[in-house]
């Protein structure tokens, strides 16, 4: 047996015995269980959307020791960025940002407005400003199990999902895969969480601003990113970016 087939048959093991643990488990206990249980190699993001304060709020209650990483992209919207520091004063996280290693003037002025090319110039864009910054983080934190607020029913491309899955070298786990859209509303009321305010501007996800907008006549809440051509900003699936860990 390879050494290659060794680590894939470790690495799957520790996939469904996450999934297992998880599944049988609450949200706030998830997380609980997940730092217990591997300390340092685990790591949170937050993309300070819509509904990423539940995360955060979960993660300050239950395991306030694991560190959160925000992928600044520079291209925010000005309510996200204020959002930010407002919810920064309210929760006990230990917050990491990571910026592209290329402003957003710089890319402009080299490659132009890449979000509004073709499909490789988006992938481009992505790598630039959300997956490397993303792999980077993950290197320097030393962290191989990865914790994001992916839900089932957010859309089409995640309702299949697992607790726990491997993308690239990193290990993805859902503590609220399972939340229903109202279980979640359920949670900012019962908490008096601050809500993100283009919420009430009829936005429904949250992104940059130059590929986000608001629900419209005849515009799904999946056709809200990118122009309707894909809901996926690149991080939650697979880069094919050999030397990247997502």
């Amino acid at each position: 047996m390879s050494e290659v087939n060794t680590i894939d048959e470790i690495t799957t093991k520790i996939d469904q015995t996450i999934a297992s643990e998880l599944e049988a488990k609450k949200a706030g206990e998830r997380l609980a269980w997940l730092y217990e249980t591997y300390g340092d190699r685990v790591v949170a993001s937050t993309s300070f959307g819509l509904q990423a304060a539940v995360m955060l709020h979960l993660i300050s209650t239950h395991a306030p020791k694991i560190p959160v990483v925000f992928v600044d992209t520079g291209y925010l919207f000005d309510e996200t960025y204020r959002y930010a520091e407002q919810l920064m004063q309210k929760f006990d996280v230990d917050l990491r940002v990571y910026n592209p290693k290329i402003s957003a003037a710089r890319q402009e002025a080299l490659y132009g407005k890449l979000w509004e090319g073709s499909e490789e110039a988006a992938q481009r864009y992505a790598v630039i400003n959300k997956i490397e910054p993303m792999s980077r983080a993950l290197d320097e934190i030393g962290a191989d199990i990865w914790i994001s607020g992916v839900r089932r029913s957010q859309s089409s491309t995640r309702s299949d999902r697992a607790f726990a899955e491997q993308q690239s070298k990193t290990i993805k786990v859902y503590p609220i895969l399972d939340w229903a859209d109202a279980q979640v509303q359920a949670y900012f009321a019962e908490h008096e969480i601050l809500r993100h305010p283009l919420e009430s501007e009829g936005y429904v996800t949250m992104g940059d601003k130059h590929s986000t907008v608001p629900v419209s006549d005849g515009v799904s809440a999946e056709q809200t990113r990118y122009g309707g051509n894909k809901y996926e900003c690149g991080l939650h699936l697979s880069s094919g970016v050999q030397n990247y860990n997502i």
